[in-house]
């Protein structure tokens, strides 16, 4: 999915930003220098249970593919985030093959895409490293972005959007205590994880946006674009814990990236007036995924080529032909509603 969100590929203002803003996960890039690329092949989605979490491989990848990576990364787990809002739309409205439809593509950005990125880009490392990059950018998004936002919205008229971003910012600084004591945990062997978060689950319905500043309306793409990275980060790194045999850290990560999505997506989801009918949800998921289909993925193909990296090339060919395969079935299922 390319264009409920910002096109893909395009540069924004907002990506300085965002650096910072979707848990360090570039923080986390400035160690990728030194990662490396996996020898096996890109694995398939998962049939069922957690899926195993990535892990960094064999050889460097050029600084550029890591940023096309990253681009993926950020367009996947928003993606994800988005259909299975415009699935839960589409079952309101009594039209469950298309929420069906759109919840196993929502599934497909997570399990396949994302998590064959994460691997190309080395993303899950050790379970203290994780929770270092974790406590990077929580502590930013509590201490700088959302505060920022925050004021910002206030300037602007947009009271709404200033007492969420006020709490989100709070929430943050919270997951960052949380964090800090695991980690004492995990590097000590001393002390207990933390138990995990409960989320305050946010309905989504169908509307129009609820704020008016176009500054805000950027503020709440980067927050959304975070949030939705966060998620989908933390669960890869609950499964690693996991796979360590640290069942405490993994419910952390788990509890942690439900509030991400399932409280603060959603909330800035309803301000933005993300989710419409879901004609509507389906004509932007087409030509969302058309874009990738046709101009992105081939592109950043391209560039991985020319630089060598050819297992991150045939990856981003591959995501090109899924990205046209979705818009097909999503163009589908618009003409069936006639």
């Amino acid at each position: 999915m390319r264009s409920v969100r910002t096109q893909k590929g395009a540069p924004r203002k907002e990506d300085i930003v965002f650096r910072h803003s979707t848990r360090t996960f570039v923080v986390g890039l400035c160690a990728l220098a030194a990662t490396t690329v996996p020898a096996a092949p890109a694995l398939a989605a998962p049939t069922g249970g957690a899926p195993p979490a990535p892990h960094t491989a064999a050889r460097a990848l050029h600084a550029q593919t890591i940023a096309d990576l990253t681009t993926m990364m950020r367009d996947a787990a928003y993606a994800h985030a988005v259909y299975g809002l415009f699935a839960a739309e589409a079952d309101r409205q009594g039209l469950p093959a298309v929420g069906k439809l759109l919840s196993s593509t929502a599934q497909t950005e997570l399990d396949k895409h994302l998590r064959e990125a994460a691997i190309l880009a080395g993303t899950v490392g050790s379970n203290a490293a994780n929770l270092r990059q974790a406590i990077e950018g929580e502590t930013y998004e509590h201490e700088v972005m959302y505060r920022g936002f925050a004021e910002q919205a206030r300037q602007d008229g947009d009271l709404e959007a200033a007492k969420l971003f006020s709490e989100i910012a709070a929430d943050e600084g919270r997951h960052r205590n949380a964090f800090r004591t695991a980690l004492a945990v995990v590097t000590t062997g001393r002390g207990t994880v933390p138990a995990p978060p409960k989320a305050d689950m946010v309905s989504v319905p169908a509307g129009l946006p609820k704020v008016k500043a176009a500054r805000t309306k950027a503020n709440l793409d980067t927050a959304l674009h975070g949030e939705g990275l966060a998620h989908a980060k933390y669960m890869l790194f609950a499964a690693h814990a996991r796979q360590t045999g640290n069942a405490a850290l993994a419910r952390l990560w788990e509890g942690t990236a439900e509030v991400e999505l399932r409280e603060h997506f959603a909330g800035e989801a309803v301000l933005a007036g993300l989710v419409r009918d879901t004609r509507e949800n389906l004509r932007m998921a087409v030509t969302g995924e058309r874009h990738g289909a046709t101009m992105v993925y081939p592109g950043f193909a391209e560039r991985a080529t020319a630089v060598g990296d050819s297992t991150a090339a045939r990856f981003f060919r591959d995501t090109a032909a899924d990205d046209a395969r979705h818009g097909a079935a999503f163009q589908k299922a618009l003409d069936q509603m006639g």
